[in-house]
């Protein structure tokens, strides 16, 4: 169990959480390997995971019809992906595919709502570092629109 706390505390979204915090999120996570090239979900699929990235990249794209693939991003070790569908109850916005060959702990929505129902400081923490993330990940993708308007590629 050591192990995993370990790794939580290497994740962003958990820093700065109490060990005793830690360990409460490692009870319910469970590590996956994916191959490259392998989808985890896609565009459609019930949200039912939080996923965070201990090594390789995962690329989080939407096909284009008459397009194909276009990436919205590629994240590697430290980033997560999935948390919308602890946040909401729709189907995922996009697909994750495996850029190179990753391990991954991946958090059941249902056992995370159950963990943050019971340790409502807990709940107030995660919470708060979501918001600071998904703020962060809007300014990213308003700064990509100005830059498209301006170059007027968009």
């Amino acid at each position: 169990m050591s192990e995993r706390v370990e790794q939580l505390q290497k994740i962003s979204l958990f820093q700065g959480l109490k060990p005793q915090a830690l360990e409460l999120i490692a009870r319910i996570s469970t590590e996956e390997s994916h191959t490259s090239g392998t989808k985890i979900f896609q565009h459609g699929d019930a949200g039912d995971k939080l996923y965070l990235i201990l090594e390789g990249r995962v690329r989080i794209s939407r096909e284009v019809p008459g397009m194909g693939e276009e990436a919205l991003a590629i994240l590697g070790p430290g980033e997560i992906f999935g948390e919308m569908a602890l946040l909401d109850e729709s189907p995922r916005s996009a697909d994750a595919r495996v850029h190179e060959r990753c391990r991954v702990l991946a958090i059941p929505k249902d056992a995370f709502d159950d963990l943050l129902f019971l340790h409502k400081d807990l709940a107030y923490e995660v919470l708060w570092s979501f918001v600071r993330m998904l703020v962060g990940r809007l300014r990213d993708t308003t700064d990509k629109l100005t830059f498209l308007s301006i170059t007027g590629k968009f």
